[in-house]
C-alpha cells in the first residue's frame, strides 16, 4: 500500500533529468504534497511561493508562458477553491500548460477534517473549457500519470490522496491517459470508480461474488474528457450502473455519468455513491466507513440497488 501523492512524487523524479524544462511551484508544503525530493535534487527548478495559492498559480502560469512545464502543486481545497480565478483566466483561458497537482482530496484526508478535505474540486475542475481532469486510483497510476501529463500539451489537472491504499497496478503499467479501464467483468451491473474509490470497489466486487452478484468494475481515472467510447456501451448493457467516489455526488463523477445516460436515452437506474454534506474529523478508516465508501459500505449500498 502507498498514497497516489507518493506515486506523484516520485513520478517526478521519474522525468527529471528527461525533461528539464519540468520544474516545481509549491505553497509551503513540500513534504506533504511530496515535491521535497525535487526540490532537492534539483533547487533551481523549485520554487516555494509560501501560503500564497493565487500567487502559486499565477507563478505556474508564468513559467508556463516561458516555456516551462510547471507542476503547481498544493492542497486540492486551496488549490482549486483560493487559486480558482487564477485557473480560470491565466491558465485555462490563457491556454497556458500548467500542470495543476491537488494533494489531500477527499474524506480520505482524514484528520484534518471537513476544512481541508476537499469535496468539490472535481466539479469546479470539471466545468473548466479545455482543462483535462486526472484522478489516478493507485500509488502507480498516480506515478505513470506524472510522466504522462508532462509530455502531455495541455492544462491539466491531477487529484490525489493522502493515505495509503491498495494497489491496483504494478511497476509495469503505463498511463493512457484519456481512457477508462475495465478492471474486472461481471454480468449484474457495472461500477464506475475513481481515485482512491477503484480499489475498494474491486474489493465490494469480491465480496458481492460470494452472493452471486457479479459486477463489473471500471477505473475512470479521466474524468475529463470522459472516455464516452468505453463508458456509453457499458451504460447501454447494464441495467443496473453505480458510480463511487471520495467527492461530492454533485459534480464529479456521478453527475460525468448520468449526464452520459440522460442525453443517450440509457434504460438503467444510475445510483450514485458518494459525500452528500462536508466531512468531518476522524481517521481516514473510520470516515470512509462511517460515509459508507470502504469496500463494505460500498457492497451493502450496491446490493440493495441490484
Amino acid at each position: 500500500m502507498k498514497s497516489t501523492r507518493e506515486g506523484f512524487g516520485d513520478g517526478l523524479l521519474d522525468i527529471a533529468e528527461k525533461i528539464p524544462e519540468v520544474v516545481v511551484v509549491d505553497a509551503d508544503l513540500r513534504h506533504s504534497v511530496q515535491t521535497l525530493k525535487f526540490a532537492e535534487k534539483y533547487p533551481t527548478r523549485a520554487w516555494n511561493v509560501g501560503i500564497a495559492e493565487q500567487n502559486l498559480v499565477g507563478v505556474a502560469a508564468g513559467l508556463a508562458h516561458g516555456g516551462k512545464i510547471p507542476f503547481a502543486a498544493t492542497f486540492a481545497v486551496f488549490l482549486t477553491g483560493l487559486g480558482y480565478n487564477q485557473i480560470r483566466q491565466s491558465v485555462c483561458y490563457s491556454g497556458n500548460n500548467v500542470k495543476l497537482v491537488g494533494s489531500h482530496a477527499g474524506i480520505l484526508t482524514g484528520e484534518d477534517g471537513a476544512t481541508h478535505q476537499a469535496l468539490e474540486d472535481l466539479s469546479l475542475m470539471r466545468g473548466l473549457p479545455g482543462l483535462r481532469v486526472y484522478c489516478p486510483a493507485d500509488y502507480f497510476e498516480a506515478r505513470a500519470m506524472t510522466r504522462a501529463i508532462a509530455a502531455e500539451q495541455s492544462p491539466c489537472y491531477l487529484r490525489l490522496g493522502r493515505q495509503k491504499v491498495p494497489f491496483v497496478y504494478d511497476e509495469k503499467f503505463e498511463a493512457n491517459l484519456g481512457k477508462a479501464d475495465i478492471l474486472r467483468e461481471g454480468s449484474d451491473g457495472v461500477i464506475f470508480a475513481i481515485g482512491t474509490e477503484v480499489p475498494f470497489a474491486l474489493a465490494a466486487a469480491a465480496s458481492l461474488e460470494s452472493q452471486g452478484k457479479n459486477l463489473t468494475v471500471v477505473n475512470v481515472s479521466t474524468l475529463a474528457p470522459l472516455d464516452t467510447a468505453t463508458i456509453l456501451p457499458l451504460v447501454q448493457k447494464f441495467q443496473k450502473v453505480f458510480t463511487a467516489e471520495d467527492h461530492s455526488i454533485i459534480g464529479g463523477l456521478g453527475s460525468a455519468i448520468a449526464e452520459l445516460i440522460a442525453e443517450n436515452n440509457c434504460d438503467c437506474k444510475l445510483t450514485r455513491i458518494g459525500m452528500t454534506g462536508f466531512g468531518e474529523s476522524g481517521t481516514s478508516e473510520d470516515l470512509l466507513r462511517k460515509y459508507g465508501l470502504d469496500a463494505d459500505g460500498l457492497a451493502q449500498k450496491i446490493s440493495a440497488n441490484i
